[in-house]
C-alpha cells in the first residue's frame, strides 16, 4: 500500500498541463452527442424530462421565465450572468484553493474532473434540447422565449464562432449548477464574514434561477448536476489519497516531496 506519510508537492506548472490536457479532451468529447439526427433525438429527451417533471407536478419553468420577461435589464443581467459567472467563479476558486488551502487543492480539483467527466457521459449519451429551443420544434408550443436572441447579452448562440465550439444540447446534467455548487463547497470553509459566507450559499441557487429564466435548463438538469458532483465527490474522496500517495513517492525518488504539505484532507 502506498506510503502516505507526505503530500505530494504542488507545482502549478503541472496544474496548468492537466487542466489544459482535460479541457482537451472536454472540449472534442462535449459534441459527440451531435450528428445528423441529434435534433430530433434532444427533441424527444426533452419531452422525456417534461413528463418526469409533470408527473411530480413541478413543470413551472415557463411559469417563472414569464413572471420576470417584461422585466428587460434583468433578463439581460441573467443572460450576462450565465455565460460569465460559470467560468470566472469556477476559475477564481480552483486558484483561491490553490494557493489558501493547498492540502484540500487535490481532492477538489479530482471532484471536479470526475463531476465533468461523468457530465460529459451524459452529453454524449443523452443530447437534450433546451426550453428555449422547443419552439423550433413546430407545430409543437411550449411558451418559452430564448432570452439571449430576445434581449440580448455579450455573445450570441447564433454567432459562428459559438455554432462551431458549442453543443447546444449538452443540457443534461447542468455543469452549470454542478460548478456553481462546487464552487460554494470548496470557497466556504476559508471565508469568515458573514454576508460573503451568505452569498457562497446563495450562489448556486442563484444559478438555478439563472438556468431556469433564460430557458437554458430544466431544474431536472440542475438535479442531474448535484447527482454527478455527489457522485464526483465520493469517487475523489476515496481515490485522492491513493493517488497523492503515489505522486509523494515518485517525488521522494527524485528529491521532491514537501513534507511540510502534508495535512490531512478534507
Amino acid at each position: 500500500m502506498p506510503d502516505t506519510d507526505a503530500a505530494p508537492r504542488l507545482r502549478w506548472w503541472r496544474e496548468l498541463l492537466y487542466i489544459a490536457a482535460f479541457y482537451g479532451v472536454y472540449t472534442l468529447v462535449r459534441n459527440r452527442g451531435l450528428n445528423a439526427n441529434a435534433h430530433i433525438q434532444a427533441f424527444h429527451n426533452a419531452k422525456r424530462v417534461i413528463a418526469v417533471e409533470r408527473f411530480v407536478h413541478g413543470f413551472h419553468e415557463r411559469y417563472v421565465q414569464h413572471l420576470f420577461l417584461h422585466w428587460k435589464t434583468f433578463i439581460q443581467f441573467w443572460d450576462v450572468y450565465y455565460g460569465t459567472f460559470h467560468f470566472i467563479v469556477t476559475i477564481f476558486a480552483l486558484v483561491w484553493l490553490f494557493k489558501r488551502m493547498p492540502a484540500r487543492y487535490p481532492q477538489w480539483r479530482n471532484t471536479l474532473a470526475i463531476t465533468t467527466a461523468l457530465a460529459l457521459i451524459g452529453f454524449a449519451f443523452f443530447p437534450l434540447m433546451p426550453p428555449r429551443l422547443l419552439e423550433t420544434m413546430a407545430p409543437h408550443h411550449y411558451g418559452f422565449v430564448d432570452t439571449l436572441q430576445k434581449y440580448g447579452g455579450l455573445w450570441s448562440f447564433d454567432s459562428g464562432t459559438m455554432q462551431k465550439i458549442s453543443n447546444q444540447y449538452a443540457a443534461m446534467p447542468s455543469l452549470h449548477f454542478a460548478w456553481s455548487s462546487w464552487s460554494a463547497l470548496v470557497l466556504l470553509p476559508g471565508v469568515r464574514k458573514r454576508w460573503l459566507r451568505v452569498l457562497l450559499i446563495l450562489y448556486p441557487f442563484a444559478t438555478l434561477f439563472a438556468i431556469v429564466v433564460t430557458a437554458n435548463h430544466y431544474w431536472l438538469d440542475a438535479a442531474g448536476g448535484a447527482l454527478v458532483l455527489t457522485i464526483g465527490y465520493s469517487i475523489a474522496r476515496v481515490a485522492t489519497p491513493y493517488l497523492s500517495a503515489r505522486v509523494a513517492a515518485r517525488q521522494r525518488e527524485t528529491g521532491q516531496t514537501d513534507t511540510a504539505s502534508s495535512m490531512p484532507l478534507k
